[in-house]
């Protein structure tokens, strides 16, 4: 962030909505990263972006921390109050006065009497040489937009300061040299002239820093008592036009001007370069003067105001309070001469070479690619191409390529996924659907699908899938559906079906499930074939088993017997053998 500059970007806020870029009369903005920030060297300080800004990135230097140092040297510090004042604050003169004095300020005086000595000074030079074109230089931003952008013109501007450069100098002259002058008004561009003009301006703030200021020292303008506060040296006249649209030429008008002189009024800069291309100043038979000011409807439109009433409510209370005199004088007492010189922004015109390459940039293969939206900010396809090259734009900028980038990304993933993919509307007609889904379910329309990948769009759900209930349902009720195995079209299916936009719009992702659940029916007999031959076996080992312990009882039975005492001598001694047999026997075993 560049705080030095009177305008600067609060990068973190910025959300590159290009809203700057498309109001910036002078396109002073540099896109990185999706963040906007000011050019220095080309900006006017006009104020525009900070008025559209619709994050408030867009900010003013904020200068109330160097008027608090200067309150604090103890030098004199006198207020140069811009008479457009009243639109922003609803207290009274008196009221103003004394709370600015509170703050610290030693003096309260009115812009409005250097406006004043501006108009006459300007009726003299307007006198001395009739047959010309005269730009006004009250407007600071005007000022700057003329010598960056306008050359040519530069010459035109009335050698003069500006009614707040002016009043600085009567100020200094009243008060002494070591007196501090800050200037109090709606402009951000005053900043720009404080800095360049010192010697007049210590400094300048907006309206809205000093609303701050009151704040933070408990200072509420409004409900104070209404003291005996005057404005110094003197009270203004009809200098207190200036704020308003064609203000100056009427004050000049008051003075006398007339005759041949042409009085015209333009505000805003994209008007006034309208009415300046191809302007010769040299060629005119009779005197032309031009109001020119940055701002809409002027300076009471200024970035730095505080909104609290509408702008005719504004306007009406400036004008009531406009104190008419009986006579004006013919000549200025006071005039603050001022040379201007040329120093043109100098923006590299790209080859057409580097056009074309940056149009490609932005999707643009040929003229009937050139949508000139001003998406971008830039009022043509052209216009950011040249951006481009100057380092000053992004490819992102451009709504309509990046739409498509998009949609490219997303039907790339769309028709790649191998579920089916379907959407339909409330009446069940089909939106949009991918290649895997034309493969499931319309196979015949499968090899035109790359030429025309909406072959199903239009059609009726019930005439391919078999399944509407199961959409209807989540159109009413909103509420999600999974279905495994869901039998469909002689085959198994998993289905899920999602509401996309409630009771409007519906969409299924859809898995082929069939080979799967026979490949696993298959193993599943497969496992019970195995498992019913090992019973077999057990069963016949069981079997086998059970016979050779019979036989063995028995053998072993017929053996004991042979060997019962109350058998005869021989059959005793057959006995004996067969004991002596077991006893062997058992001596293995153990």
């Amino acid at each position: 962030m560049d705080n030095q500059y009177p305008v600067y970007t609060l990068h973190s806020e910025c959300q590159d909505c290009y809203k700057c870029v498309r109001g910036c009369p002078v396109k002073a903005i540099r896109i990185d990263g999706g963040r906007a920030s000011v050019i220095s060297d080309s900006c006017i300080a006009c104020g525009q972006c900070i008025s559209l800004c619709p994050r408030n990135a867009k900010q003013v230097r904020n200068d109330s921390a160097v008027v608090y140092d200067l309150i604090s040297s103890g030098v004199p510090v006198v207020a140069s109050l811009a008479p457009s004042w009243r639109g922003s604050f609803s207290c009274s003169s008196s009221q103003m006065i004394s709370s600015l004095k509170e703050l610290g300020f030693h003096a309260v005086s009115e812009t409005a009497l250097g406006a004043q000595e501006v108009s006459m000074g300007t009726l003299e030079l307007m006198r001395s040489e009739p047959a010309r074109l005269w730009i006004s230089s009250a407007c600071p931003a005007v000022v700057d937009y003329l010598k960056k952008y306008k050359p040519r013109l530069v010459s035109s501007l009335v050698p003069l300061a500006s009614p707040a450069a002016t009043h600085g100098h009567m100020l200094k002259e009243h008060y002494g040299q070591n007196a501090c002058v800050v200037f109090i008004g709606p402009c951000s561009a005053k900043k720009g002239e404080s800095d360049l003009y010192p010697d007049n301006i210590d400094t300048a703030i907006g309206f809205n820093e000093l609303d701050n200021m009151f704040r933070k020292a408990g200072i509420n303008p409004d409900t104070r008592e209404s003291g005996n506060g005057t404005f110094e040296p003197s009270d203004a006249f009809e200098g207190a036009l200036y704020p308003l649209e064609g203000g100056m030429s009427e004050t000049m008008l008051k003075a006398g001007a007339g005759g041949e002189a042409v009085m015209i009024t333009v505000s805003t800069i994209p008007m006034i370069r309208e009415m300046l291309d191809g302007m010769d100043g040299d060629s005119l038979s009779k005197p032309v003067f031009i109001e020119a000011l940055a701002c809409q409807g002027g300076c009471m439109a200024g970035p730095c105001t505080i909104s609290r009433e509408n702008g005719l409510q504004s306007v009406l209370k400036v004008r009531d309070h406009v104190r008419e005199r009986s006579g004006i004088p013919m000549r200025a007492s006071t005039v603050v001469s001022r040379k201007f010189f040329p120093t043109s922004v100098q923006l590299e015109e790209p080859s057409a070479v580097q056009i074309r390459q940056a149009m490609l940039r932005i999707g643009k293969k040929s003229v009937d690619d050139e949508l000139n939206c001003g998406g971008c900010g830039y009022n043509t396809c052209r216009e950011l191409a040249k951006a481009l090259v100057r380092g000053n734009a992004e490819a992102q900028m451009c709504i309509s390529y990046m739409r498509r980038i998009a949609a490219r990304k997303a039907g790339a993933v769309f028709n790649c996924m191998p579920s089916g993919i379907l959407m339909v509307d409330s009446t069940l007609k089909i939106l949009e659907t991918n290649k895997s889904f034309v493969r499931m379910f319309a196979p015949d329309l499968l090899e035109g699908f790359d030429e025309d990948p909406g072959c199903l769009t239009g059609g009726v759900l019930d005439k391919i899938l078999p399944c509407g209930s199961l959409f209807e349902s989540v159109l009413e009720t909103g509420k999600d559906l999974h279905k495994e195995h869901y039998p469909m079209n002689r085959g198994l299916y998993e289905i899920s079906i999602f509401s996309i936009e409630a009771n409007q719009l519906v969409g299924a992702v859809i898995a082929d499930v069939t080979e799967s659940e026979m490949h696993r029916d298959q193993i599943a007999k497969k496992a019970h074939s195995v498992i019913a031959k090992n019973m077999a076996i057990v069963q016949d080992i069981a079997c086998r088993l059970g016979e050779h312990m019979v036989e063995t009882e028995l053998l072993l039975t017929s053996i004991a017997e042979g060997y019962d005492p109350e058998l005869d001598t021989d059959e005793r001694g057959e006995s004996d053998d067969a004991h002596g047999f077991l006893n062997g026997l058992g001596r293995l075993y153990e």
